[in-house]
């Protein structure tokens, strides 16, 4: 329908500027926005008061001249000006059933375009470190990722969907030594865990399967594992130094064959996990990226390198920093330790220069509120390492927390984590529909109350039923139609719309034709939210609709206009759930 209108406006134009009233460029693009007052028309366009200026006319002298030179056309039944200069265009009926024969037409591929162009997009989100499993937090992050990534393969984009895997650094050590110290245990040693190691039952259930397969051949005497070993924190000691001691202990005693043992066998338990959490979840990628990669390729080594040419690293106290204060943060960042060993920062910036160079047109990652710290930091370091431009292609998306309810108060749910509730638990309760839904209600930057009943209940008050309860009642109809021994007939059915007469016929119509820019929206501004509430707003025309209206009425005419209308509608409704990773049931 905009798509109509801006032709229509750029056709004007050109006639004005062919016939020598106006030397001036034609714009790209002409914004054509939905009114918010239905006095005001169906559409409203600003063109006059845009070009007024390079016109050198007053904008609503030039919005006359437009109206004047606007082509004729069926689907626009008035044309007036308001204000300054707004083009206000007030739609036919046809134009408004012309809408059902584009959804029959296209189907599936309704409300998709091409508007992206092809461009090349990656999306890297959930990217949770291999160290447990994951948790409704993470569950929120791979919930919207996955929801923002379709909706740009939906309007055009080249979507290259990525996970970060964590695989190397401190945290994977303290996973691997925690590992090897509940074996011990396993093996029968008495030890005091340390309060910074990894807990909870999948550390065990790991720990159980390395004993079972290699029996007591990595044991060590506790007295052993906890020579010279720094006091832990509930004795008066340092629980980073004691941990960061027994990795280097575990390390020693086990030697590098051993400890790979433990921490090869912890990331491959965990990280299919991972995976397997994830597919069953709705969300895949294209690929998984290796942070040890990284590393054993060099491009940490060379991310440095290339900061230390641009001049924006020194070196104090044995350790490498990144002036980042000449970019705002409040302090350096170390890059590489006195001891050597590498910083988390140092692989982010290695791994953001290397996507940056992978020919990708946008970035965009998706992390945890809790990072928006970092976010500068990285694209400071990106900065420095060459064109503020290159910077500019990273988005990141920061996801607030999501906070579990159950009768108005904080769940409680087993865990198996040690820690926190897992995402698999959160599916296991609510289902992957609701949990896929429920995550994507509001934008991203909200904090969210994930209201457990409600996610569960079967009632109008809980949205994702009340839309997926309007396309089973779509098929109920139609199957109901074939018990009766109704026929229906879709070619008559797109020639009987002007029978749509009724204030429901024509709300529903209305909004089924705003789909394809709703999805448009939701796309560019990465707020899948949006795609929510329309299909609330849809779920509730065609219900008010079913209330008040017989679709299965004598008249074989208007009966095929409705049936065609209701399945237009049904298949809006199963186009936007499939793009939020939902299904659409046929039976309720």
């Amino acid at each position: 329908m905009k798509v109509h209108l801006q032709e229509l406006v750029k056709a004007a134009l050109h006639d004005l500027v062919s016939a020598g009233v106006f030397d001036l460029a034609l714009p790209e693009s002409i914004a054509i926005d939905r009114t918010r007052d239905a006095s005001h028309g169906d559409f409203a366009c600003n063109i006059a008061m845009v070009l007024a200026r390079a016109a050198r006319c007053k904008p609503r002298d030039l919005a006359e001249k437009v109206v004047a030179h606007l082509p004729k056309s069926d689907r626009v039944e008035k044309v007036e000006i308001a204000g300054p200069g707004f083009i206000n265009f007030t739609l036919t009926p046809a134009a408004y059933h012309s809408v059902v024969g584009d959804i029959v037409e296209a189907g599936e591929a309704y409300g998709r375009s091409d508007i992206g162009a092809g461009k090349r997009v990656q999306v890297e989100f959930v990217s949770a470190n291999p160290t447990g499993p994951l948790h409704v937090g993470h569950g929120r992050g791979a919930a919207y990722g996955a929801t923002v990534a379709d909706l740009l393969a939906a309007v055009g984009f080249q979507v290259h969907r990525e996970y970060y895997v964590n695989d190397a650094g401190r945290q994977m050590d303290i996973l691997a030594t925690s590992v090897w110290l509940r074996y011990l245990e396993l093996a029968g040693e008495t030890l005091t865990f340390p309060i910074n190691g990894y807990k909870g039952d999948y550390i065990w259930d790991i720990a159980a399967d390395l004993h079972c397969g290699h029996g007591d051949s990595y044991r060590h005497a506790t007295a052993d594992v906890f020579n010279a070993i720094p006091a832990d924190e509930p004795a008066g000691g340092d629980k980073e130094d004691h941990i960061d001691a027994l990795i280097m202990q575990a390390k020693k005693l086990l030697g590098e064959e051993g400890y790979l043992t433990f921490f090869d066998r912890a990331l491959d338990v965990i990280l299919s996990d991972i995976r397997q959490d994830l597919e069953e979840f709705g969300v895949v990628y294209e690929e998984w990226y290796p942070e040890r990669s990284l590393v054993s390729s060099g491009k940490v080594d060379a991310a440095i390198a290339q900061l230390k040419k641009s001049g924006h690293v020194y070196e104090q106290e044995g350790a490498l920093w990144f002036r980042s204060t000449d970019y705002g943060d409040e302090k350096d960042r170390v890059v590489v330790r006195d001891n050597g060993i590498k910083t988390y920062f140092a692989s982010d910036i290695a791994y953001h220069w290397h996507k940056l160079n992978r020919g990708f047109d946008r970035v965009i990652d998706i992390w945890g509120a809790d990072h928006h710290g970092y976010v500068p930091r990285v694209k400071a370091a990106l900065t420095a390492m060459g064109d503020k431009e290159d910077a500019d292609r990273l988005d990141v998306l920061l996801v607030q927390f999501a906070i579990l309810y159950r009768g108005g108060q904080k769940a409680q749910m087993s865990t198996r984590s040690g820690e926190f509730v897992t995402l698999r638990e959160l599916r296991d309760e609510v289902g992957n529909d609701a949990a896929r839904f429920f995550y994507v209600m509001r934008k991203c930057e909200q904090h969210m109350d994930f209201d457990l009943d409600l996610a569960k209940s079967q009632s109008n008050d809980n949205p994702l039923y009340y839309i997926q309860y309007a396309h089973a009642r779509v098929c109920s109809v139609l199957r109901q139609m074939d018990e009766k021994g109704l026929s229906y007939d879709q070619g008559s059915g797109l020639k009987s719309l002007n029978l749509l007469e009724e204030s429901h016929e024509q709300a529903l119509l209305r909004t089924l034709s705003r789909y394809p820019e709703v999805v448009e929206a939701a796309a560019l501004n990465h707020e899948p939210h949006q795609l929510v509430h329309y299909l609330r707003e849809a779920a509730n025309d065609f219900h008010t609709y079913y209330n008040a209206h017989q679709f299965l009425v004598d008249d074989g005419a208007l009966r095929d206009a409705r049936l065609t209308l209701i399945r237009a509608a049904r298949q809006v409704i199963y186009n936007g759930l499939g793009l939020l990773g939902v299904s659409a049931p046929e039976s309720m």
